[in-house]
């Protein structure tokens, strides 16, 4: 199988740049690509699905094992030609999250992005380290974002000194993409995106060596067991929230719930008037502060939302979700905004990252996700924060630092971190067994495949 990681020096170097012009030359040569990236991002997956029109997934080892991260590799690459894998923050940064550990894992050769703005024989004392740092490593090769092209010849001879591949460089360009604070903005919010991802990948076509990453050698995948999921004898139909301000849901999630034989409808908060007739409901984060005046005025899907989790419907609300379940948003402004009022507290702004990374949680009662004294792993990203955020799980950090977080109950998983069910299908199959038995369906399973 043909697989190759993007990976780069840090976070900013420029990986997600080349790894979009990769992806939109090989698509206009007409190669059968799959898209990964590794680490719980959401919107880099996007802009891959822009480009290649199937589905991206991620790759997380704190998440997955590697029986699953190979599962999940394979599941969408094995009629395509090369996977392309892009790596998260520095190569080495992420402690088990790390693109490191992915690419040891799944055995995947890396080509590291170096920025080389500024610089020129000091790219050689990066390559040196990075090359160094930890071996055995599966670094390949390089590419040089925002190279002066005169200086190629010097980038070719310093991978020839240091005993790896020259894969080619972007030079500088205007084709940049903005961000916010959670990273890059979302892929439907850029007007010129498909104009700036063709030209990105005419420039690719011209300074990135695209034979030489097809042609890459690449061991075997590492044998695995696949996971078995078990099948609903029913099918039970959940509501998943899904526009401009509810877009950070995972693949993979909703992906395991149809295995398991649900329906999923999606629905717009910010648009539809009516909450569609379902056993279930979702919640996914996104930026509901960004559209908090419009979300607040559609009370009619506010009132349905409220009345549906008092009548015990089962639900998961993250991050973004769990926000728009307070009573009040507030806006950087400082204006307050009513939302659902499931939750009495107000959700509010503040000036950096809130609890920033994974966490394994404890809960301390039975739940619709699992039982007390269990564990789950989780993910939070926010620059929000609550009044009330809730105490049915202890989150800690590999640091030890720890803090309460989450409402539960055994309907109801709604808070700060973001849950992946690759890591534990128990969360999809109890959620799923839930859904069938509110909508008064069978909820036991079937193992037959």
């Amino acid at each position: 199988m043909q697989r190759v990681m993007i990976a780069g020096t840090g976070s900013g170097c420029g990986k997600t740049t080349v790894t979009c012009a990769i992806l939109s030359a090989f698509r206009h040569r007409g190669v059968r690509v799959s898209a990964f990236k590794c680490g719980p991002d959401y919107i880099d997956p996007m802009f891959y699905r822009e480009m290649i029109g199937t589905p991206a997934h991620n790759l997380d080892s704190f998440f997955c094992d590697r029986d699953m991260l190979c599962q999940i590799l394979t599941a969408d690459s094995e009629y395509n030609d090369i996977a392309v894998i892009e790596g998260v923050m520095g190569f080495y940064d992420g402690a088990e999250g790390a693109a490191f550990r992915v690419s040891e894992m799944t055995e995947t050769p890396v080509i590291l992005v170096v920025n080389a703005r500024g610089m020129k024989e000091s790219i050689g004392a990066v390559m040196q380290g990075f090359l160094q740092y930890q071996q055995p490593n599966r670094i390949a090769g390089f590419i040089f974002n925002q190279l002066p092209v005169r200086l190629i010849p010097f980038a070719e001879q310093l991978c020839s000194e240091l005993h790896t591949a020259y894969f080619g460089c972007l030079p500088m360009h205007e084709y940049t993409f903005e961000s916010r604070h959670l990273g890059l903005v979302t892929a439907e919010e850029i007007s010129d995106l498909h104009e700036k991802l063709s030209e990105l990948g005419k420039l690719a076509e011209q300074y990135i060596l695209l034979d030489k990453l097809m042609d890459m050698h690449c061991s075997l995948l590492p044998f695995y067991q696949p996971t078995v999921i078990p099948k609903l004898q029913t099918k039970p139909v959940i509501a998943v929230a899904k526009d401009r301000a509810f877009c950070f849901i995972y693949d993979e999630n909703l992906s395991i719930l149809r295995k398991i034989g649900c329906e999923i409808k999606f629905f717009s908060p910010l648009a539809d008037k009516h909450l569609p007739k379902a056993d279930g409901l979702i919640l996914c984060g996104g930026y509901p502060e960004l559209y908090a005046k419009q979300l607040s005025e559609n009370v009619t899907l506010l009132h349905e939302i409220r009345t549906a989790i008092s009548n015990n419907i089962p639900l998961i609300a993250e991050c973004g979700g769990f926000m728009y379940l307070h009573r009040f948003l507030q806006t950087e402004s400082g204006e307050k905004y009513a939302f659902a009022g499931v939750v009495d507290g107000t959700a509010f702004p503040t000036n950096k990252l809130q609890r920033f990374g994974y966490v394994t949680m404890q809960a301390h009662i039975n739940n619709l996700l699992c039982d007390a004294g269990e564990q789950l792993k989780a993910h939070e990203f926010h620059y929000w924060d609550s009044t009330n955020a809730g105490a049915g799980f202890t989150a800690t950090k590999a640091d030890g630092r720890a803090w309460e977080c989450c409402h539960i109950s055994g309907t109801m998983y709604a808070g700060f971190p973001h849950l992946y069910f690759p890591s534990d299908i128990r969360i999809a199959l109890r959620f799923a067994a839930a859904c069938a038995k509110y909508g008064g369906k069978d909820a036991s399973y079937s193992t037959d495949q």
